[in-house]
C-alpha cells in the first residue's frame, strides 16, 4: 500500500490551495481539464438550503482533487454536469454521508460509479462520533469549523467566509480517506466497507408516500374524518404554494397552524383571520387560499380514513401486548446482536438495520434455522457480511425463545 500522505496542520479558516468559484460555462469547461489532470480520488460535497427552500437541489457543489485544487460550482449557473461526470467516471469519489448528497448530485448529472463514504467508514471503525469535524480532528488533528452548516445556500452572492468553509469541507477528504483505508485494513473491515459503499450507491429512492399530508406534526390531535379532510386540503394548498415559490412549507405557515385550523374548523374567513393559533408569514397574505382549502375539505366527498393504511410494524414498545412471542424473539435477538456488535466494534444499527431485525422477529420463517433466517435477510436487503455476522445469533436466540415458551409450566402438568 502506498505511503499515506500527512495532512498539513493549518488554521481552520484557511484553505490549503485556495479555491475557484465556477459560475460560467467557460470556467466550467476549464475546471474539467484541471480536475482530469489531477491525481487520486475526488473529494466532493454538496450544500442544499434545507429548511429555507422547497427543493432539495444543490446550491453549491465542492470538488477537490490533489494537484488540481478546489472548485466551487454554482449549479444554477452551470446547469448540466454530464461532461464533468464523464471525465471523472472512472475515479473514486469521496463523500461524507453520501446518502444525503447523492440525490441532489444525480439531479445535475453527477453519478459516481465508486465511492468512499467517510461517515460510514467512521461508523464501521467504531468511532464514538462520526460528524465530519469530529472525525477530521480525531484522525488528522485538524480543527474544522462548522459554523455555516445550517446556512441558506441559495443566497446569492455567497459570502466569502461561506466559500472558505465549503472548500475546507472537501480538501481534507482525500487525507481522511487515506487514514481510514489504513484503519479498515488493520481492523479487517475493508470488504465490509466496500459492501456498504456499494449498497449506498445501489439503494433506490423511497417511493412517494401515498398520503404525504399525514406527515403534519401534531396531526394526532385532529379527530374525525371531516377534520382530517380539512387538514389534508390545507396541506395540499400550502405544498402547492411552497413549490411555486421554492420556499420551505413551514416558513409559510407552520404545521401547528394548519393542525389548529383543522381541529377548530373556523366558521368563516374572518374567524380564520382572528384565530390566534393560525400564524406564519403567509397566514394572512394568503388568507383566501387557506379559507378556500378549508371549504374544500368541508365539502369533500373523499373523506380520509381515521388511521393511515400502512404495512409498517407497530413500535416495539407495543409488541408485548400485540404479539408477545415476537416481542420475546426481538428482545432475545437484539441482546445477542449487541454482544456481536461490541465484539466487532460496529454499532448495532450498522451491524444489521433495525427494521430488518424487527421484520424477521415479527414474522420469522418456518422453521427458523440459520439458513432460513439468512434467506429472509437477503430478501429484506441485508448485505452478505451482515448475514454472516448475525444470522446464526438470531437463529439461536429464536430457538431459545421457542424452547422456553414451549416448556409446559408446573401448573399445566
Amino acid at each position: 500500500m502506498a505511503e499515506k500522505p500527512v495532512a498539513e496542520k493549518r488554521p481552520a479558516d484557511q484553505p490549503a490551495v485556495g479555491h475557484q468559484v465556477i459560475d460560467s460555462h467557460a470556467s466550467y469547461l476549464a475546471s474539467i481539464q484541471a480536475l482530469t489532470a489531477g491525481t487520486g480520488p475526488i473529494g466532493i460535497d454538496a450544500e442544499r438550503a434545507s429548511g429555507f427552500t422547497y427543493s432539495q437541489r444543490a446550491y453549491l457543489i465542492q470538488i477537490y482533487r490533489r494537484d488540481a485544487g478546489t472548485f466551487l460550482f454554482d449549479p444554477p449557473a452551470v446547469g448540466d454536469f454530464s461532461e464533468l461526470n464523464e471525465a471523472l467516471a472512472d475515479e473514486e469519489w469521496i463523500l461524507h454521508a453520501a446518502s444525503q448528497d447523492l440525490a441532489c448530485l444525480r439531479e445535475v448529472g453527477l453519478d459516481p460509479a465508486r465511492i468512499f463514504d467517510t461517515e460510514l467508514a467512521a461508523r464501521l471503525l467504531g468511532l464514538p462520533r462520526v460528524g465530519l469535524g469530529t472525525v477530521v480532528e480525531e484522525l488528522l488533528g485538524i480543527h474544522l469549523a462548522k459554523e455555516h452548516s445550517a446556512a441558506n445556500w441559495s443566497t446569492r452572492p455567497l459570502p466569502e467566509s461561506w466559500l472558505v468553509y465549503a472548500a475546507l469541507d472537501v480538501e481534507l477528504l482525500p487525507d481522511l480517506r487515506d487514514s481510514m483505508v489504513d484503519l479498515l485494513v488493520e481492523s479487517g473491515k475493508t470488504q465490509i466497507a466496500e459492501q456498504e459503499f456499494s449498497a449506498v450507491l445501489a439503494k433506490e429512492a423511497k417511493p412517494a408516500r401515498a398520503e404525504p399530508w399525514r406527515r403534519l406534526s401534531g396531526l394526532h390531535a385532529v379527530r374525525g374524518q371531516r377534520n382530517l379532510a380539512v387538514a389534508r386540503e390545507l396541506w395540499v394548498a400550502r405544498d402547492a404554494l411552497a413549490q411555486e415559490l421554492d420556499v420551505s412549507p413551514g416558513r409559510l405557515v407552520p404545521d401547528a397552524s394548519l393542525v389548529a385550523a383543522a381541529r377548530l374548523l373556523p366558521a368563516s374567513r374572518n374567524a380564520l383571520a382572528e384565530l390566534r393559533e393560525f400564524n406564519g408569514r403567509a397566514s394572512r397574505t394568503e388568507l383566501d387560499r387557506w379559507w378556500k382549502a378549508i371549504l374544500q375539505g368541508l365539502a369533500s366527498a373523499d373523506l380520509p380514513s381515521v388511521k393511515a393504511t400502512s404495512d409498517a410494524l407497530p413500535p416495539p414498545r407495543a409488541w408485548a401486548d400485540r404479539n408477545p412471542e415476537a416481542d420475546l424473539r426481538y428482545k432475545a435477538a437484539r441482546t445477542a446482536l449487541t454482544i456481536v456488535s461490541e465484539h466487532r466494534a460496529i454499532p448495532l444499527e450498522n451491524l444489521l438495520t433495525p427494521e430488518l431485525l424487527r421484520r424477521v422477529a415479527w414474522q420469522p420463517p418456518e422453521p427458523a434455522g440459520v439458513d432460513a433466517i439468512g434467506d429472509a435477510l437477503v430478501l429484506l436487503g441485508a448485505r452478505t457480511w451482515q448475514i454472516e455476522a448475525t444470522a446464526q445469533s438470531i437463529a439461536d436466540a429464536f430457538v431459545e425463545v421457542h424452547q422456553t415458551t414451549s416448556v409446559p409450566s408446573h401448573a399445566d402438568s
